[in-house]
């Protein structure tokens, strides 16, 4: 080397460099412990993709970026997987009245403006039992769920009934299963003033916001969880849908916000979330998007994460 044969003063002034450059020797940021915080994330959000992990990192205290958690959670190898629904919940060979899809194309810009509706099973030991969810798409809040033991009217009638509780819609959308299309279920949201509104058969997509709710449901609860019988499953849930979801869980179409938190500032006076919503609606101009997937929106500084939030 000519450092060898050469002073090294004689070989930055031909170079042009000042000395302190040679002596420079780049610091090598012990990472560990960014890797034990991710690991941590990752542990209670087992289904957080890199975006989320960064956020979650940073509401932390940490200084880090979207490309070094991408990088470190390859390195650590922790991957993202999901589980497909396979059994199926909805009934729409009936003969009750069918409603046309009212929020096809429409901006939802207030909590309660619309909610949705869907239905799952959840596999226990010896049984199956059924959970249905009713979410404000706004806020994405839970209303109201109730978990069951079969898919009679009760399952769906009760979760509204609870929802109904300390909340009004204007519009509430679901499939048209017959739990919904009922007539005990429709004159309950007919006394609340509430308009109707179904996604076509076999359109799933056009009831995307409950689809996702669901998916994520059984990704970060029910795949993670072993219940022993019905009541630790109720017990097991409701934690997880009281509060994880709605007080805990990071949303990236909120602006990396939870529900209780989004929907606490937009009541407070209208503040960052409905820049968050602005800005949401400037790139994709409706909320019920046209796309055939449970993703429907778009954050208005993410690229849409089929892993991460809708």
């Amino acid at each position: 080397m000519l450092v060898n044969d050469y002073a090294v003063s004689l070989l930055c002034d031909l170079l042009g460099c000042p000395r302190s450059s040679y002596y420079y020797q780049a610091k090598r940021q012990d990472e560990n412990e960014v890797k034990s915080a991710i690991e941590d994330v990752v542990v209670e959000w087992p289904t957080y993709g890199y975006r989320r992990v960064t956020k979650q990192l940073q509401r932390h205290g940490w200084e880090v970026n979207k490309k070094r958690v991408q990088r470190l959670m390859r390195e650590l190898g922790l991957q993202v997987k999901t589980r497909r629904k396979a059994k199926k919940t909805t009934n729409s060979e009936h003969d009750f009245p069918r409603y046309p899809n009212l929020v096809q194309g429409m901006e939802i810009v207030r909590p309660d403006q619309v909610w949705v509706s869907d239905i799952t099973y959840i596999r226990l030991r010896d049984e199956f039992v059924y959970l249905a969810v009713i979410m404000d798409v706004f806020t994405r809040s839970i209303r109201g769920w109730h978990l069951g033991r079969s898919l009679d009217q009760t399952l769906t009638l009760i979760a509204l009934d609870r929802a109904l509780a300390d909340h009004r819609r204007e519009i509430h959308h679901s499939d048209q299963g017959i739990q919904y299309a009922a007539e005990a279920y429709i004159e309950m949201l007919r006394a609340v003033g509430a308009e109707i509104s179904m996604a076509k058969i076999g359109e799933a997509w056009q009831n995307g916001y409950a689809e996702r709710l669901i998916r994520t449901i059984k990704e970060e609860e029910v795949d993670l969880s072993e219940y022993e019988c019905y009541t630790d499953a109720v017990s097991q849930l409701g934690r997880f849908l009281n509060d994880v979801y709605i007080h805990k869980r990071i949303h990236s179409s909120l602006g990396y916000l939870t529900p209780a938190e989004f929907e606490e500032q937009w009541r407070r006076g209208h503040e960052q979330p409905v820049a968050v919503h602005q800005k949401r609606l400037q790139k994709c101009p409706v909320s019920w998007g046209h796309h055939r997937t449970s993703i429907v929106t778009v954050a208005s500084a993410d690229i849409v994460d089929t892993k991460g939030d809708w």
